[in-house]
C-alpha cells in the first residue's frame, strides 16, 4: 500500500477575480494541495467557518495585502500610505492586514501569507505584527510560493531578502515608540489611567462621570491632566498613544464600582 498524501488546504483571498482564480488553478495542480478562493474578507471568514464546521479547516491563507482598498476613478489602486483600521464598520475585516489579525485571533492554527504587488517595509512590518507568517511578491514563481506555504507550516517566517533591513528598521522604530508611550502612561495616576481607558472606549465626559461616580468638572480636570502628561493636545492623540502603549478600553460591564471609587465619591459628597 502507498503512503497516504498529507494534503494542504489553502484559501486564496483576493478581490482580483482573474488573479485569484489563476493562482488557485496553479496551486490545485499540485498533488498535495486543495485550494479554494474568496473575493473579500467577509467571504474568507465564511469559508473558514464553514470548513471548520465540516471538520476540514484550512491550513494556509494567502491574503492580498491591498484587499478591500478601493481603486480611484482611473482604475489603479492608491499607492500612498494606507491607514489600517482595527476593524471596519460592520464587524468583518476588509483590509488584508486586518483580516490577518482577525484570523490570528480567532483561528491561531491557520497560517497566513500576505501577497503583495510591491515591497513595502512598513506594511510588511504591520503584517508580521498582525500575525502573518510571510510576505511574498505576487509575481514570484509558483515553486517559490509553494516553498513558502510548506515553510510556514513548519513555523518558518518568510520575507524577501530585500525587505529584511527595512522591516527590521520599522519593527525597532515601533518598539521604541511603544516604549516611550508606555513610560508616559506610567506617569499617570491610577485614576487618570482609568479615565484614559474610558477615553479609549470612546466614552464622553458625561459617560465617564457616571461610570466613575465623579462630577463632570472632576472628569474634565482628569482629562486635562491626562493630555498634559501624555504631551498631546486632543483626545484622539491620547487614544492613539494609549493604544501604542497597549492600553485597552475600560471594561464595558455596567454598574462596576472600581477600586477607590467609594473613597473618592465620599470625598466629593463631604
Amino acid at each position: 500500500m502507498g503512503v497516504p498524501v498529507v494534503r494542504i488546504r489553502v484559501l486564496v483571498v483576493d478581490d482580483h477575480r482573474i488573479f485569484a482564480e489563476s493562482l488557485a488553478a496553479a496551486l490545485a495542480a499540485e498533488p498535495d494541495v486543495d485550494v479554494s478562493a474568496a473575493g473579500s474578507g467577509p467571504a474568507a471568514l465564511r469559508c473558514l467557518e464553514r470548513a471548520a464546521a465540516e471538520g476540514r479547516g484550512y491550513d494556509v491563507l494567502l491574503v492580498d495585502a491591498e484587499l478591500g482598498i478601493l481603486a480611484p476613478a482611473g482604475g489603479r489602486r492608491a499607492t500612498g500610505p494606507v491607514a489600517v483600521p482595527d476593524r471596519p464598520a460592520g464587524g468583518a475585516p476588509a483590509d488584508g492586514i486586518s483580516l490577518v489579525a482577525g484570523v490570528r485571533a480567532s483561528r491561531p492554527s491557520v497560517r497566513t501569507v500576505v501577497l503583495a504587488e510591491k515591497d513595502d517595509p512598513r506594511r510588511a512590518a504591520l503584517a508580521l505584527q498582525a500575525g502573518a507568517c510571510g510576505w511574498v511578491a505576487k509575481d514570484c514563481s509558483l515553486q517559490r510560493l509553494l516553498a513558502v506555504i510548506r515553510g510556514v507550516l513548519r513555523d518558518e517566517t518568510h520575507l524577501p531578502p530585500a525587505l529584511l533591513t527595512g522591516v527590521l528598521r520599522e519593527l525597532l522604530a515601533d518598539r521604541k515608540h511603544r516604549s516611550e508611550s508606555e513610560q508616559l502612561v506610567e506617569s499617570l495616576t491610577p485614576r487618570e489611567r482609568e479615565v484614559l481607558r474610558c477615553m479609549v472606549a470612546g466614552l464622553g465626559r458625561k459617560a465617564v462621570a457616571e461610570r466613575l461616580f465623579l462630577s463632570p468638572h472632576t472628569v474634565r480636570t482628569h482629562m486635562q491632566n491626562v493630555l498634559g502628561k501624555l504631551g498631546v493636545h486632543s483626545t484622539l492623540a491620547a487614544v492613539a498613544l494609549a493604544r501604542r502603549a497597549g492600553v485597552g478600553p475600560a471594561d464595558p460591564k455596567p454598574g462596576q464600582v472600581l477600586a477607590g471609587d467609594v473613597v473618592e465619591r465620599g470625598s466629593q459628597l463631604a
